[in-house]
């Protein structure tokens, strides 16, 4: 590399940071005055203005992703003996949290254009069993619920969406937009610092319609304790920290902006690959009509990827795989006895996606930079 360039990284938290430090550090001082760090007014204001942001019923805070997961299934009384089905191609909170509540994963496969589980093969797998279906809006793309959220509500199936990669996306689906986790009964948040709204350490947060389904979440998040020191059901400690609460609310004001930032980085990005002749090469991501993708992470689909991957770090250029092993082959899930080629799609995208960098502040030189690598590099292996 270089010595005159800087490494482009795969997302830039500093960058992000300079944008809103003021506010944050106000945010902050008020927390830090009121010395009250656990749930309390902050977090009651920010649940409040991300369900009204969000255009769902309520909204209920916890500790992090993987947890709103599991506080989702609990609610639900999801436990041994029942099925949940999901999709392999996804991080691997998505299943563990099915599995720590002593229910079965069903794996179905994901479309390959997509990367979203397949709506119809889900509806085909629900069983007399089937408790739960947890579909993923991977990568800040809704999968199209509108066709099977009505048939999962027939058959008293759960529908849970994983939102985790997803706040800020929506669907125009039936004539009206619905926003990520405003389809299922619950919707599941992460707010882990790389997410489009992240905090600053874990954070994260369940949507839900029902006011019943609202109270048992706030039960259950603080050790299923409704009143102090009386315990009616057996919970988990998932309580969110007043100062990510306070800082999630100042950077909620600016989703909008950063959202229509990462848009405008993938627009650059398709022109600039496609200026260069490389659409053949890789396969961009595809917007499914009707939505509003908020890319999360900006992933192709790449001839001799792991290659690929090595020539543009020798660049100073950071990618990423996201998954490099599909679910249902994770060696802790061997039990379920799923065998290599038992989900074709997922595992041949395990062997070709890459993520390039993509994160608000990314500037167009610096992708130009990472399209002129992308180019010099099929240009040696093709010669």
């Amino acid at each position: 590399m270089s010595a005159s360039l800087s490494n482009i990284p795969s997302f830039d938290l500093k960058r992000n940071y300079a944008r809103v430090e003021n506010e944050i550090k106000d945010a902050i001082e008020r927390v830090l005055a009121s010395q009250h760090f656990i749930m309390g007014p902050e977090v009651a204001a920010f649940e409040e203005e991300a369900a009204k942001y969000l255009e769902t019923s309520y909204a209920v805070s916890c500790a992090s992703g993987t947890d709103a997961l599991v506080l989702a299934l609990m609610a639900e009384g999801v436990g041994p003996g029942d099925e949940v089905i999901t999709t392999p191609f996804s991080f691997f909170a998505t299943v563990s949290c099915i599995t720590r509540c002593g229910a079965t994963p069903v794996f179905v496969d994901v479309d390959p254009v997509t990367y979203n589980i397949k709506m119809d093969d889900a509806l085909a797998a629900v069983t007399p069993r089937t408790k739960a279906v947890i579909p993923v809006h991977l990568f800040g793309q809704l999968c199209r619920l509108e066709e099977i959220a009505e048939d999962l509500k027939r058959r008293n199936v759960t529908l849970i969406e994983d939102c985790a990669q997803a706040f800020g996306a929506h669907r125009l689906a039936d004539g009206k937009i619905v926003r990520a986790g405003g389809w299922g009964e619950y919707g599941c948040f992460s707010f882990f610092p790389t997410k489009n709204l992240g905090a600053y350490g874990d954070a994260g947060m369940v949507t839900c319609v029902a006011e019943s389904a609202r109270d048992e979440l706030a039960r259950l998040r603080v050790h299923g304790s409704a009143t102090t020191y009386k315990h009616d059901v057996i919970g988990i400690n998932s309580r969110m920290d007043a100062l990510q609460a306070a800082i999630l609310r100042v950077r909620l004001r600016h989703i909008e902006t950063w959202v229509e930032d990462r848009r405008e980085v993938a627009r650059r990005y398709a022109l600039l690959f496609a200026e260069r002749g490389l659409l053949e090469a890789i396969t961009i991501p595809v917007e499914d009509a009707g939505n509003r993708h908020t890319y999360h992470q900006y992933v192709v689909r790449a001839e001799k990827r792991d290659e690929l991957m090595r020539f543009l770090a020798e660049k100073g250029i950071v990618t990423r795989v996201y998954y490099p092993l599909s679910l249902h082959l994770q060696p802790c899930f061997a039990y379920l006895g799923h065998k290599s080629g038992s989900m074709p799609v997922s595992e041949r995208l395990t062997d070709e996606v890459l993520a390039f960098p993509v994160f608000p502040e990314l500037t167009m030189e610096e992708q130009e930079r990472v399209a002129d690598a992308v180019a010099e590099f099929y240009r040696g292996v093709c010669r």
